[in-house]
């Protein structure tokens, strides 16, 4: 006993020594163990059965060192196993062939040391049960009381993990209730047998805490984390029993198993056990024991993360619960999310210091359950988060949890919860959560609001009511509107910072969800809806979000015209869309650049046009107008400007509604702003688009109400002439041989369609003067695009050449 001792008071010594050390020792060891383990097998195979015995005593002699680290140990052990499994084979063998000596059992329990004397005892034992030699029952109470003589906690650890190795396939799995089972023993034989090992081994893993020196705890909590498997093992045990149901889980061995955690009062036993229930009992004991467990979660150490004790038995139900997508498997008599609700509470209600990241780690476990489990009853959900509100508000009320805390980040993942789980429009069944929402700061606020922008437009979900569109705006009023509690807003607020760029071109697609597909009217509502929250977004926030509104409005212009028969006032209803949108659009007008609205002002010309309706004409001269008036302002930006006219010209000649009055004023006023342009080319091209504003524009006829072409031959002539004397005055000779050629294509345009004063001999007039300068520009590469333009047109030409119509084309080669 004394030199048990003096090996027990060196247990701390092994802190001390190096790897180097370590490994010698291991090394000495491992020698030892394979020189005896040679001597066993060559007196075994001499039939030697007792100084066989006498070899692998001294070879289990090993295992009673205490100077080697418990990973080095368990290498030690797994050879020193290794080897004793050939004296189990042996015997086994002996008893099989009728050789077997009947005493071996008493005679190894004389061995010197207990160590070697319980492995060989376990080793005899195992093989005397096989040969049916002992009776099993009394074998097993035998050897797991034996094992208390070792306590140590490295080495009764490892002793009692190879006796549960050892019995794995005998431990009897039968009902008590048969009388021929008195021997063999029955399931509660197996039950005893397990649940008192277990109860030692968690008291030895627990001893290991407190030896040693104060400055090796760190590594002695590491080494018991290493170790925790042997313990784990037991309960692994248990669950493979098959005649372990419900019932006698919940009677016999879920109380012991928790008498024994709870009594230990050590956090790193108590968190991994809890953990190991969790994970290898079956779903459907759990769910039939919630109670009894989650009662002896509130008695566990205050040191323990309760958290994630909690959060891994939610999460297994909740996946048991809807596994292959039904919500059949919870029985009708167990209130899972009650019960849990219920308790979770007292738990934090108990944990006065619990931190508030673990809180609502816990209550986003139970949002996911209840959203999952119980998907259309809402009050759940609301519950949870209403909770998790008041939380925060009895902690520090009106005060928004710090940004980049770990308390956020988890506020931040529970909040997506429902958007993984739901469409937008549940969501928005669930009250509570703008509360939530509101606990956030603006950071965290933020990347919550994009997660639910970025949802509906992955979903593509709808959202047809206004009712809907405005609870949606109050969550998402992060991205629609100034934070007070964003200092950097002012700054952050411009055409050039990227992600304020991202977010709101989101924002704006998002507009497109808004659909009341059914129901023009709704559609409205909605629409006024976006214009009265947009408006108190900002100017630069306007340039993303008024566009998606404006080209709805002109869309849903055409839905009433769609019902005029069944809706008296629709032309009433346009005229509102189209002022509201004139409105729209000149408050984009005060932006840095009139490009955007100068094209949403067309395209309410063009919408006026094509609906047609009493006052088409009055909205469509407004809106062109007042392009017009942009087009204007945009004087010393000469590349715009041609770009802007060239819209305006192709907007008029699709407009159909305009009377001659209002045509010509402004087909005059475009031909002239044509002449007007600084540069040549740009004058030559704009004027030569012009011609197809006196030529294939249409026009309200007054006589007869309908819109007719306005085929003035004169008008585009004159163009014509216009343009190919400015074309003359260019100084750039490749881009006025370009020219030439571009208008060549426009008199063959025109020749095509019957230009009363354009002929043949017009077209061989320019043909020739386009071939004349084409041969005084170089063919360099720089050119090659020209040249490449003026021999298709020529290409065209003669092919047309064996055309009636073009007889006297003369090209040369």
């Amino acid at each position: 006993m004394s030199m048990q001792k003096t090996a027990d008071s060196n247990r701390s010594s092994n802190a001390g020594l190096s790897m180097d050390n370590q490994e010698k020792l291991l090394a000495d060891a491992l020698q030892n163990v394979r020189q005896h383990a040679f001597a066993m097998k060559r007196v075994l195979d001499q039939q030697s059965v007792m100084e066989g015995l006498k070899h692998a005593a001294n070879m289990l002699g090993e295992l009673r060192t205490s100077l080697l680290s418990p990973k080095n140990y368990y290498e030690l052990h797994v050879v020193v196993v290794e080897e004793l499994h050939h004296l189990e084979l042996y015997l086994a063998d002996e008893f099989e062939h009728g050789r077997g000596s009947h005493d071996l059992y008493e005679v190894v329990q004389y061995a010197g040391n207990i160590v070697p004397r319980l492995y060989l005892l376990i080793t005899i034992g195992h093989v005397y049960i096989r040969a049916n030699e002992l009776p099993r029952r009394e074998v097993l109470r035998d050897l797991v009381e034996m094992c208390r003589g070792v306590q140590h906690p490295l080495r009764g650890l490892f002793l009692r993990n190879y006796l549960l190795q050892c019995v794995k396939s005998l431990l009897p799995d039968t009902e008590e209730d048969n009388q021929e089972e008195s021997k063999t023993g029955t399931i509660l034989d197996s039950l005893d047998f397990i649940l008192l090992n277990f109860s030692e081994m968690n008291k030895l893993w627990v001893r290991m805490q407190y030896q040693g020196h104060t400055r090796d705890l760190q590594r002695r909590e590491q080494e018991r984390r290493e170790l925790r498997i042997l313990v784990g093992t037991n309960l692994v045990r248990l669950s493979e029993l098959e005649c372990v149901n419900v019932e006698r889980y919940k009677t016999i061995v879920l109380p012991k198993i928790m008498e024994q955690v709870v009594s230990c009062r050590d956090p790193i036993a108590q968190e991994y056990l809890m953990e190991c229930i969790i994970q290898v009992f079956p779903d459907e004991y759990h769910l039939n024991t919630l109670n009894e467990f989650l009662k002896a979660c509130r008695e566990l150490s205050s040191n323990v993360n309760i958290r994630n004790i909690l959060i891994s038995l939610i999460d297994r139900l909740t996946a048991y619960s809807t596994r292959e997508g039904t919500q059949q498997n919870i029985p009708e008599n167990v209130e899972l999310f009650e019960i849990f609700s219920e308790q979770i509470a007292e738990v934090i209600k108990s944990r006065i210091n619990m931190p508030s990241e673990d809180i609502v780690a816990l209550q986003s476990a139970l949002l996911n359950l209840s959203l999952k489990c119980y998907r259309d009853q809402y009050e759940y959900g609301n519950k949870v988060l209403e909770n998790t509100r008041k939380i925060f508000d009895n902690i520090a009320s009106d005060t928004q949890v710090p940004t980049g805390t770990q308390t956020a980040k988890e506020l931040v993942k529970m909040l997506k919860i429902p958007i993984d789980c739901y469409d937008i429009l549940d969501v928005l069944k669930l009250n509570h959560y703008k509360l939530g929402l509101q606990l956030l700061s603006y950071r965290e606020r933020h990347t919550v609001c994009m997660y639910i922008i970025n949802g509906i437009l992955d979903k593509e979900t709808i959202i047809p009511t206004a009712e809907q569109v405005t609870q949606l705006f109050e969550l998402l009023s992060t991205l629609i509107v100034d934070q007070a509690d964003n200092p950097s807003e002012a700054s952050r607020q411009t055409i050039t910072n990227e992600d304020f760029v991202e977010e709101q071109n989101l924002v704006a697609r998002l507009y497109n969800n808004f659909q009341a597909v059914n129901d023009p009217d709704q559609q409205y509502h909605i629409i006024k809806i976006c214009q009265e929250t947009f408006k108190n977004g900002g100017l630069e926030r306007m340039r993303f979000t008024y566009p998606p509104i404006i080209m709805q409005a002109y869309a849903l212009t055409f839905r009433y015209k769609t019902i005029c028969e069944q809706d008296e006032k629709w032309e009433k209803k346009c005229q509102k869309l189209f002022q509201l949108c004139n409105q729209l659009v000149n408050t984009l007008t005060k932006l840095e650049t009139n490009d955007l609205p100068l094209r949403l002002y067309l395209q309410g010309a063009l919408a006026a046009s094509e609906i047609g309706s009493e006052n088409a004409e009055t909205i469509a001269y407004e809106f062109f107008s007042q392009a017009y008036t942009l087009y204007e302002e945009q004087a010393g930006d000469t590349r715009a400007q041609c770009a802007s006219l060239t819209l305006l010209i192709g907007t008029l000649e699709k407009v159909t509604c305009f009377g001659e009055e209002n045509h010509s004023t402004l087909r005059q006023s475009l031909t002239q702003a044509a002449t007007r342009l600084v540069k040549r080319p740009d004058q030559v091209r704009t004027l030569l688009l012009c011609t197809h504003l006196f030529w294939s524009a249409q026009r309200v006829n007054e006589s007869t109400q309908k819109s007719e072409q306005v085929r003035d031959g004169e008008k585009v002539l004159a163009c014509l002439k216009k343009a190919t004397k400015l074309t003359t005055q260019i100084m750039d000779q490749s881009v006025q041989v370009q020219l030439y050629n571009e208008l060549l294509n426009c008199y063959i345009y025109y020749f095509n369609q019957n230009h009363p004063d354009i002929d043949i001999t017009v077209l061989n007039s320019l043909i020739e003067k386009l071939q004349s300068e084409t041969s005084k520009i170089s063919s360099n590469e720089s050119d090659e695009f020209i040249h490449n333009q003026i021999k298709k047109t020529f290409d065209y030409l003669r092919q047309q050449s064996q055309v009636e119509k073009f007889q006297g084309l003369q090209i040369n080669n």
